[in-house]
């Protein structure tokens, strides 16, 4: 395959809100971002992907944009913005956006200007419909976070679209005039300097013709991936991307790899790479033979074509460690493991602050605590149906993005030191234990072990571009698989499981001399005999092999 810079990196994602507050108003901010670079550069990572800073009424943390070319006051300033990129780029790395047009927020002048009147210029700039003759809604499809895609505007008596919130409205990507606006903010990011794109849910952006009944409509596959999506990717490659040597990576629900490809198979010109949730939407817990061959089918399908991203949480998944690793006795070896994992899969590799140190999930004890608004209108839907509000909540808690929310824990101070103030969500409870501070000052820490990793990917192109095979096809508990490039070939041992595994080596690893190149037990010896070997709860090993 062709190499370059962003199969290369290593990205590690910025929710601001939740990374360092400056200010004391208990939202981190760009500044709070800036203060910790040298933080994130001494990890190692090539990337920063930022959440958005636009402006915005918030009221889906930021996903709601009122002004595609302001900055959020809570966020700060276009001049700390500025300064932020300036300051990336110093320290060797580089910054990518997030890309937020398959909806505007309802307080954006596009919609105040389109929701006016019937016959305003940019009433098609959204989607509009009336009732059905009997007066209910268009059709009977479901958003994201509410009941029904549609909200009737009682002014002009018509339905506006929203595959999210109510205060989300969708955009009409079958407007022309739509997309050279969105072309035009693009660019006014782009020539600013930034280095690329994350695309929140671009595969939503072409609705179904007609937007018929869907036969169940429970199961929301019908708002992505539908004909003309294509079509507006390659325009936009055409119009803007192709002309910058940015990354951008697709966030893409409801795809397999058959379709993937159409996105990112380098003879599209379309994107560079994508999220896909077949694990983080599809696999609620740890499924190790789900695992497996989620990524046989997804290595298979991109194979020498396209290119896949590894990541197992981010702002809207729980904290990887808490839902698909052990996070109590075993959190230190079951984080190295996940990472460990993760970074030796085939694809580019993410780090959702956090992650780095074993952050874990929260367990709040009231809904008031939780601030996701995915999870309070589930919450509401369900209780209004007559069930026991303390079953509701604790049904909602594993999965809840604030999971994921909670500051960055970066000493054990007052409010892990994230903010002087109130901060805008709690603080998990273990920030005592789990911060920073003490993960510099352990030699073996979780920190210093992803350390490790990604200078060993910033040394060995095998960990980029070797093919790869699974040996251990049908265990449990068990992952064992092979990357390959030219004479030299790595051996992954991962014992994920709360017992030790004994197993003995593929025969054609039988007596040959290997290399150990990382583990995440410390008293693995370098010549160890291996032929046969027991492995710990938790324990990661690489070897080489040539």
């Amino acid at each position: 395959m062709k190499r370059t810079w962003w199969k290369e990196a290593v990205v590690y994602q910025v929710y601001w809100r939740s990374f360092n507050d400056t200010d004391g108003d208990g939202y981190g901010d760009l500044r709070g971002v800036i203060e910790k670079l040298d933080y994130i550069k001494k990890l190692g990572v090539d990337v920063i992907w930022l959440n958005p800073v636009y402006d915005s009424p918030d009221k889906d943390n930021g996903y709601d944009i009122s002004g595609y070319e302001e900055v959020m006051e809570k966020a700060g300033t276009m001049e700390d913005w500025k300064k932020l990129l300036k300051e990336v780029h110093s320290r060797d790395m580089k910054l990518i956006m997030d890309l937020v047009v398959n909806y505007t927020s309802d307080q954006h002048p596009w919609f105040k200007e389109s929701r006016s009147s019937m016959d305003n210029p940019k009433r098609d700039w959204y989607i509009w419909k009336d009732p059905k003759a009997d007066g209910s809604v268009p059709n009977n499809w479901r958003s994201y976070f509410t009941p029904s895609t549609w909200e009737l505007d009682e002014q002009t008596g018509q339905y506006y679209f929203h595959s999210f919130a109510t205060e989300m409205p969708d955009l009409n990507w079958r407007n022309p005039e739509v997309r050279e606006a969105i072309f035009e903010m693009m660019k006014f990011w782009l020539e600013k300097g930034i280095d690329g794109f994350r695309m929140d849910v671009i595969n939503l952006l072409a609705k179904l013709e007609g937007f018929p009944d869907a036969n169940n409509p429970e199961n929301i596959n019908y708002l992505g991936n539908n004909p003309g999506i294509h079509q507006y990717l390659q325009e936009m490659n055409e119009k803007v991307l192709r002309h910058y040597d940015v990354m951008t990576v697709g966030e893409i629900p409801f795809v397999t790899p058959e379709d993937g490809l159409k996105y990112v198979g380098e003879d599209r010109n379309e994107l560079d790479t994508l999220f896909h949730f077949q694990v983080a939407d599809d696999m609620p817990s740890w499924d190790m033979l789900q695992f497996k061959e989620i990524q046989k089918t997804w290595h298979e399908g991109l194979y020498k074509k396209g290119w896949n991203s590894q990541f197992l949480n981010n702002h809207d998944h729980t904290r990887q460690v808490s839902r698909y690793g052990s996070d109590g006795g075993y959190r230190k070896e079951s984080a190295k493991l996940l990472g460990t994992m993760i970074h030796t899969l085939p694809g580019t590799p993410y780090i959702y602050q956090g992650e780095e140190i074993g952050m874990t999930g929260v367990d709040f004890n009231s809904i008031d605590d939780y601030n996701d608004i995915a999870m309070k209108n589930k919450y509401e839907e369900e209780i209004s149906k007559g069930r026991n509000p303390n079953e509701v909540l604790n049904e909602l808690k594993p999965l809840s993005r604030d999971n994921s929310r909670t500051p960055v824990q970066w000493n054990d101070r007052k409010n892990a030191g994230f903010t002087e103030g109130k901060p805008w969500i709690n603080v998990n409870p273990n920030y005592k234990t789990i911060n920073v501070e003490n993960a510099l000052n352990d030699p073996d820490s979780i920190f210093y072990y992803y350390q490790k990793l990604i200078a060993l990917r910033k040394n060995h192109d095998v960990m980029v571009y070797g093919d790869y095979k699974d040996l251990s096809d049908g265990d449990t508990h068990l992952y064992m698989y092979t990357r390959t490039l030219e004479d030299t070939t790595w051996l992954v041992l991962l014992n994920h499981s709360d017992d030790s595994y004994s197993l003995e080596l593929p025969e054609s690893f039988i007596g040959k001399n290997n290399e150990l190149i990382i583990a995440n037990y410390n008293d693995v010896s370098d010549d160890e005999q291996i032929d046969v070997i027991k492995l710990r709860p938790h324990e990661a090993r690489i070897y080489k092999y040539k």
